[in-house]
């Protein structure tokens, strides 16, 4: 019988609805709570449970002690062993200690809800001596240690325990939270943990934009194209991180967070590093339309680094409203667009084919998975 580990980071991703772009720190999660940020990973992680139903009783879970994983086990009526302690406040070092707990019980596979935060803390104790997977649930996930999204993880996870998949090392990457919030992306690779793989379910590691002449002249090209011909008055746009999307508001001569979410009406920003509940506030009722770019290497439109532009807030704007745009360069490197936007309805009428514009009147037909 497989034995599966799960350690569950109770805050993972709370910070990212409210605009702080992380959650790591005591003093972080405060505010995220004042902003009025819930939990996600919990919820997460019992779904994830309840789409390995066809392994209960087939497999040995182990689980990491309370919130930490054991209380979703058992509402998805999962016989699971406790690991380690209840803690009403986790930190760093329970997570750590789970892990090494699990790795001196043998578990076949440790997976894990969180982001890169996470993710490190795990690595720190388990190195590439067992396999590990995450499950998407952070701010921050520039590794390739997590899976496209929550059914991606669920399906390697089944397939891992009952039939054997092939293991690769993956990076294991973070950024400094606070560079971040300042509008500076600071990435440094941690190192490898060993993950399941299949190519189509788990995510590449993040890629930054080139800064080449071509790369910007492209960029420019896709601004001038926008801010002529696609931009209507009277439309609230809600404009996404990156340096494409920048370049727009670079040659309105406006000002735009690079790795925060703002507000653009009549070719003016009205407001920056804006939270979910603050883009729900100024579009409800109101004419309004999305416009990001897909991360390099990994594709997503949604649901990486820019969860201010939630579930709720694709839903009131409508997915016909939603405008990508993406340099010819990074649209070479990615098979398809993805969307992992925590709605699994949602992301399911987001799939198919969306028009993303690459040039200055050049626009491609590009799949979404």
């Amino acid at each position: 019988m497989k034995t599966l580990g799960l350690v569950v980071n109770p805050v993972a991703g709370m910070g990212g609805a409210v605009g702080l772009k992380g959650t790591d720190g005591e003093a972080t999660l405060a505010k995220a709570v004042s902003l009025g940020a819930t939990p996600l990973a919990p919820a997460r992680a019992e779904l994830f449970l309840s789409k390995l139903g066809p392994l209960r009783g087939r497999i040995r879970l182990l689980a990491a002690a309370g919130q930490m994983g054991e209380y979703e086990a058992q509402k998805t009526r999962f016989q699971c062993i406790r690991i380690g302690a209840v803690s009403e406040k986790t930190v760093a070092e329970d997570t750590k200690d789970a892990a090494k707990m699990m790795k001196d019980e043998g578990v076949d596979l440790l997976v894990f809800c969180g982001g890169d935060g996470t993710a490190i803390d795990l690595m720190d104790s388990i190195d590439t001596d067992l396999p590990a997977l995450g499950v998407p649930t952070g701010v921050k996930m520039h590794s390739a240690v997590f899976g496209v999204n929550l059914e991606s993880a669920a399906r390697l996870a089944q397939n891992f325990l009952l039939d054997g998949l092939p293991l690769r090392e993956a990076e294991v990457m973070d950024v400094d939270e606070e560079a971040f919030r300042q509008g500076r992306l600071s990435a440094k690779l941690y190192g490898y943990m060993l993950v399941p793989y299949t190519p189509e379910s788990v995510q590449n590691v993040k890629l930054a934009s080139p800064v080449t002449e071509v790369e910007m002249r492209n960029q420019a090209a896709i601004a001038i194209y926008l801010i002529d011909e696609i931009l209507e008055p009277d439309i609230i746009y809600v404009l996404g991180p990156g340096t494409t999307t920048r370049t727009v508001t670079d040659l309105l001569d406006e000002k735009k967070t690079l790795l925060g979410v703002d507000l653009l009406l009549n070719k003016r920003v009205t407001s920056r590093d804006v939270n979910e509940k603050a883009i729900l506030g100024e579009i409800r009722g109101k004419r309004a339309k999305i416009i990001v770019t897909p991360i390099g290497g990994q594709g997503f439109i949604f649901g990486r680094g820019n969860q201010q532009i939630s579930s709720s807030v694709v839903k009131e704007v409508g997915i016909e409203n939603v405008i990508v745009i993406a340099t010819k360069h990074k649209l070479k490197g990615l098979t398809s667009l993805k969307v992992d936007t925590g709605d699994p309805d949602l992301d399911r009428e987001l799939r198919g084919h969306i028009r993303v514009i690459a040039d200055y009147r050049e626009e491609h037909m590009v799949r979404v998975e």
